[in-house]
C-alpha cells in the first residue's frame, strides 16, 4: 500500500524570499526610530525619570536630593548624549537587527562609553555604569511595549479598516455623479467611467505605505471631476500647488477623503455655488495641506459625520508620523479649513516608508 502523499506544498524560493522580506520588515518598524520628534521627546522624558529614580533610591535624605540630581544629571548627560548621536547614525543598522539585537548593542555601547569616562576622570565607574544602565534600559523597555502596541501587523490592520471606512462613501458618491449624466451626455460619461476605473486602481493598491503626494492630488482631481458631473456649477475648485514638493511622501488617501468631506459639509447643504481651495505648500521640513470650504453654519446632520472623518485622519498620521504631524479644523474667516503639518520626506530608492515604530 502506497503512502499518502501530503498535500502540503514545500515553500517555494519566492515564497521564502517573501517571508524573509515581511519579517525584516517587521524587524526594521518595531525597532524605534530616534530621528522622529516624538520619539525623541519620550526618550528625553524617560532619561530624566530615570535619573531621578536613581537621585531617590541612593539619596539618604530629602534635602540631598536636589545635590543628588544635579550630580547624576551631570555624570549622566555626557554619556546619554553620545548614546543618542549613536542611536541616529547607526539607525539603519539597528532597524535591521531583531530588537534584543539592537537593544543590547545599545546598551554594551552606552556601558562602555561610561566605563571608559569614569576611568579617564579617575572615578569609581559603578555609578556611571548603573546610570546608564538604568537609563538605556528603562527607554528600551519602554518601546518595546509600544512596539508590542503598535506592531506592524496591528498597524496594518487599523489602516486596512480606516481605509475600508473611506471607502464605500467615495464609491457612492463616484457612481451616483456618473449615473447623473450618462442619459443626457454619454461622452461625458465615459470619460468619468475611465477616471473611476483609475480612482478603483488607487483604492485597490497597498495604502499601507506612505505614498507621493503628486499622486494623491490626481487622485484627489479625478474624485472632484467625477463630483462635478453631480452638483455641476454649484462647485468650483480652486488649487494652489505652485511651491507644491510633489516628491513629499503622505499617507495612502489622506487628501480626497477632506475634498470630500469639504464638498459633504460645504456644498451640498447651500443651493449656492461655492468653491475649495486646496493649497499645498513646502516650509522648510514640513509640507503643509490647507483645505477650505463655505462654513454653512445651519447645516443640520451634515456636520455629524466631520468629526469621524477627522479623527480618521488623525489616527493614521500619528500611526505613521507620531507626534511630528499635526492636523487642525475649524471655522476660520467664514470658511472652514482643514489645515496638516507633517514632516517633509522625500521619495528615493533607500527612503524607509516604515513607521516610527
Amino acid at each position: 500500500m502506497e503512502p499518502k502523499r501530503s498535500n502540503a506544498r514545500k515553500p517555494t524560493v519566492i515564497q521564502k524570499s517573501i517571508v524573509a522580506r515581511k519579517e525584516r520588515a517587521a524587524r526594521e518598524s518595531v525597532f524605534p526610530d530616534l530621528r522622529n520628534s516624538g520619539l525623541l521627546a519620550r526618550a528625553l522624558i524617560l532619561y530624566v525619570a530615570s535619573v531621578a529614580a536613581y537621585a531617590v533610591a541612593t539619596t539618604p535624605g530629602l534635602s540631598e536630593f536636589p545635590l543628588s540630581m544635579a550630580t547624576s544629571l551631570a555624570l549622566s548627560l555626557p554619556i546619554a548624549s553620545v548614546v543618542g548621536i549613536f542611536w541616529i547614525a547607526a539607525n539603519r543598522v539597528l532597524r535591521k537587527l531583531a530588537y534584543w539585537q539592537a537593544g543590547t548593542l545599545l546598551l554594551l555601547f552606552g556601558v562602555a562609553m561610561a566605563f571608559s569616562l569614569a576611568l579617564w576622570l579617575g572615578a569609581a565607574p559603578w555609578r556611571g555604569v548603573a546610570l546608564t544602565a538604568l537609563g538605556v534600559g528603562a527607554t528600551l523597555s519602554y518601546f518595546h511595549t509600544l512596539g508590542r502596541a503598535l506592531s506592524p501587523a496591528v498597524t496594518e490592520a487599523r489602516l486596512q479598516a480606516l481605509q475600508a471606512r473611506i471607502r464605500p462613501h467615495f464609491l457612492f458618491n463616484a457612481i451616483n455623479g456618473v449615473l447623473g449624466v450618462l442619459r443626457y451626455e454619454p461622452k461625458r460619461a465615459e470619460n468619468a467611467l475611465e477616471d473611476l476605473a483609475e480612482l478603483f486602481r488607487a483604492l485597490m493598491r497597498d495604502t499601507k505605505e506612505l505614498r507621493p503626494l503628486h499622486d494623491e492630488v490626481v487622485l484627489t482631481r479625478q474624485y472632484l471631476d467625477l463630483e462635478k458631473l453631480r452638483l455641476g456649477e454649484r462647485l468650483s475648485v480652486s488649487w494652489k500647488l505652485d511651491k507644491m514638493p510633489s516628491d513629499a511622501l503622505v499617507p495612502a488617501l489622506i487628501l480626497q477623503p477632506i475634498a470630500e468631506n469639504a464638498v459633504y459639509h460645504g456644498i451640498e447643504p447651500s443651493n449656492l455655488p461655492g468653491s475649495i481651495e486646496i493649497e499645498i505648500y513646502r516650509l522648510r521640513n514640513t509640507v503643509t495641506i490647507n483645505v477650505r470650504n463655505p462654513f454653512v453654519e445651519h447645516a443640520g446632520n451634515h456636520h455629524g459625520g466631520n468629526k469621524m472623518a477627522m479623527s480618521n485622519i488623525k489616527e493614521r498620521l500619528a500611526l505613521h508620523f507620531d507626534a511630528e504631524a499635526q492636523m487642525h479644523a475649524g471655522p476660520r474667516d467664514g470658511q472652514w479649513l482643514v489645515q496638516i503639518v507633517l514632516p517633509y520626506r522625500p521619495t528615493s530608492k533607500n527612503n524607509d516608508n516604515a513607521s516610527a515604530l
